[in-house]
């Protein structure tokens, strides 16, 4: 099992960036796929980014691609959602998440908001 705690959320204005970090305790973190997600209020949680055990494969929600970057560094048990030119429509509660052995996201952070002001 891993355990997962983000950090890194604030209150950023439009056009702005944000780098959010996911740390993971627990067994290796390498072995594990990760991912972004968001749940903005009164929306149900939406994918934002993935990424493999390696870091040699990425995939982004279309909402996201070309702004938002995700990336991992196994020997510091992390990984890493930068968020540049923000829009309002990118304030939510990001989680990050590992994937179990089916390939299903089985293990979920407690989250951090992030707020972009107009």
């Amino acid at each position: 099992q891993v355990q997962l705690v983000e950090s890194g959320g604030g209150l950023v204005q439009v056009g702005g960036s944000l780098r959010l970090s996911c740390a993971a305790s627990g067994r290796t973190f390498s072995t594990y796929g990760m991912g972004w997600f968001r749940q903005a209020p009164g929306k149900e949680r939406e994918f934002v980014a993935g990424i493999s055990r390696s870091g040699g494969s990425t995939y982004g929600a279309d909402s996201v691609k070309g702004r938002f970057t995700i990336s991992r560094d196994n020997a510091k048990n992390t990984v890493y959602l930068q968020m540049n030119s923000l829009k309002p429509e990118d304030t939510a509660v990001y989680y990050c998440a590992a994937q179990g052995f089916g390939g299903e996201y089985a293990y979920w952070g407690q989250g951090t908001q992030v707020t972009v002001s107009s």
